[in-house]
């Protein structure tokens, strides 16, 4: 569970959720203990997106940075707008940017660390409940 829920908040192709959900049914573990896991490594491959963001300003203007100039400027420009809130979308299918977009914009890691928890966790307990609900 720990491993499909990092890779699946990395920029890697990851879905937690079939993961989450089949252990739930089989019953594999506790349902606090799955959430715990699940949240734990969600959050930590979202601090990799955000360790990614703080090294891209670094690479660029070089050929190995993957957006253009006018895509960064963009980017922070919409980030000046709906600033670090955006992190409590951290959970959704797009949300694995704006915790890169976090740290090219060098938000403080315990306000990245909240916001992305509370999302995180928010997101596995509403799948556990979902999932509780539907096999009831």
């Amino acid at each position: 569970m720990f491993a499909a829920a990092f890779g699946a908040a990395t920029i890697l192709p990851f879905q937690s959720e079939v993961v989450f959900v089949g252990l739930q049914l089989n019953g594999s573990a506790a349902i606090w203990l799955l959430i715990v896991v699940a949240s734990i490594g969600n959050i930590l491959g979202a601090v990799v997106n955000y360790v990614l963001g703080l090294w891209a300003e670094r690479l660029r203007g070089t050929r190995w940075f993957p957006a253009s100039d006018k895509q960064m400027d963009r980017a922070q420009a919409w980030w000046q707008r709906y600033g670090v809130w955006t992190l409590l979308l951290s959970w959704a299918p797009l949300g694995d940017a704006f915790t890169v977009i976090a740290g090219i914009a060098k938000v403080r890691l315990w306000v990245f660390l909240a916001l992305v928890s509370i999302a995180k966790t928010g997101r596995y307990a509403a799948l556990a409940w979902a999932t509780a609900a539907a096999s009831a």
